[in-house]
């Protein structure tokens, strides 16, 4: 079982877990945000050791995974929806040879972010993370 310890006092009072969140990962990949980036903020913001971060956030990703596999939504407030597709067969062309190519039925995968996500992206203050 995982136990969640409480933050220290020398973080900003006024700074919420995921503004601290979002400044840790900042901080540590400012390119690409990997797994290990993700159980290294959840090490530094909630105090839960390097090896219990990393089983967190690997519960976490298999959840998502597992519900997405399972062809259900996964929506995440102020985040955003992954959303399952099914896509019929239809039949394609090969732009360089331009011969039809039979194209199989299958599912995919889409994401849609919230308006908050989307406002954030572009730099507006959003009501939800005014407060």
């Amino acid at each position: 079982m995982i136990k969640f310890a409480a933050m220290s006092a020398a973080e900003p009072a006024g700074a919420s877990p995921a503004d601290q969140m979002a400044e840790s990962l900042a901080e540590l990949a400012p390119r690409t945000i990997t797994r290990v980036d993700l159980a290294e903020a959840v090490y530094r913001c909630v105090g839960l050791s390097r090896k219990e971060s990393a089983v967190l956030v690997q519960m976490v990703l298999n959840e998502l995974a597992d519900t997405l596999a399972a062809g259900e939504t996964v929506k995440l407030s102020s985040f955003g929806s992954f959303v399952v597709r099914s896509k019929s067969e239809r039949i394609g062309r090969n732009p360089k040879t331009g011969i039809e190519v039979p194209i199989t039925q299958r599912r995919v995968m889409v994401f849609k972010p919230s308006s908050v996500l989307k406002a954030r992206i572009n730099g507006q203050v959003v009501a939800d993370e005014a407060d």
